[in-house]
């Protein structure tokens, strides 16, 4: 960072890579080899793990290249869920094994945000896959019509934790208009307070692709929320939130 140069003092003190709190997760949406490059030389401090959203990395040219160049730069890189959900629906997950081998990715997330499945099947894949990588399991449905109470979230949650998932994931999409949104971008803050009091802060990654979004995260829950969803070229801007540097923040941490 640049704290010698500039000598500002009382900011909120950020988590140090690798972090379990405070994490910023990033989605790549189709990032060329040219352009992750780049984001790696301005983001590569702020920016814990990159997601290959939905089923992107299938469609990518030099997905190799790309994963190799986030594994270089020492940024945790897994596929989106719903490549997850593709294989399973064709009940192929002996060939998404094979994938993660064959493109060395340590990192799996776990859903069923798009895909019917028995809450006891996705813990059990959680197990499976826990065994040998690290895994984020994702809870809440891309359905916006879909509305799960707050109990169930919570023993989604749990349960998930308890089948050896890393972090729990708190679905919005990469709009930020379904799970713990209303269509609006509105947070449902009743939900999200009923989780936390009872799932550690530091197991959730909350989805949260809008500014105003990050704001209420981190007025409420401090500069170490772990928030997720996050575009590429948002990464410093969240950064400023987070160490109120930005006018939305200011006031957070004086």
């Amino acid at each position: 960072m640049n704290n010698d140069l500039f000598q500002l003092t009382k900011l909120p003190e950020r988590s140090a890579k690798p972090r379990q709190n405070g994490i910023t997760m990033v989605m790549d949406k189709g990032l060329s080899l040219g352009e992750v490059e780049n984001f790696i030389s301005m983001n590569e401090p702020h920016t814990d793990i990159v997601k290959l959203g939905f089923g992107t990395g299938f469609v990518s040219p030099n997905l190799i290249e790309k994963i190799n160049l986030y594994h270089s730069a020492n940024i945790p890189v897994y596929f989106g869920g719903t490549l997850f959900e593709a294989y399973i629906a064709r009940n192929q997950f002996d060939d998404y094994l094979r994938l993660l081998d064959r493109t060395k990715i340590t990192y799996a997330e776990v859903s069923d945000g798009s895909l019917d499945m028995p809450h006891d099947e996705k813990c059990e894949y959680i197990r499976t896959l826990a065994k040998n990588f690290t895994v984020l399991s994702e809870v809440g449905s891309k359905d916006a019509e879909k509305i799960i109470p707050p109990y169930e979230w919570i023993e989604q949650m749990e349960t998930e934790l308890e089948a050896g998932a890393w972090k729990v994931i708190g679905e919005a999409r990469e709009s930020g208009t379904v799970g713990i949104f209303r269509g609006s971008g509105e947070v449902r803050s009743g939900l999200v307070a009923e989780i936390i009091r009872k799932i550690p802060q530091d197991k959730i990654i909350w989805e949260a692709p809008q500014k105003a979004q990050q704001v209420w995260f981190i007025q409420l829950y401090g500069t170490n929320i772990n928030l997720g969803n996050i575009a590429p070229n948002e990464v410093i801007p969240l950064e400023t939130l987070r160490i109120g540097l930005r006018g939305d923040s200011f006031h957070f941490f004086l």
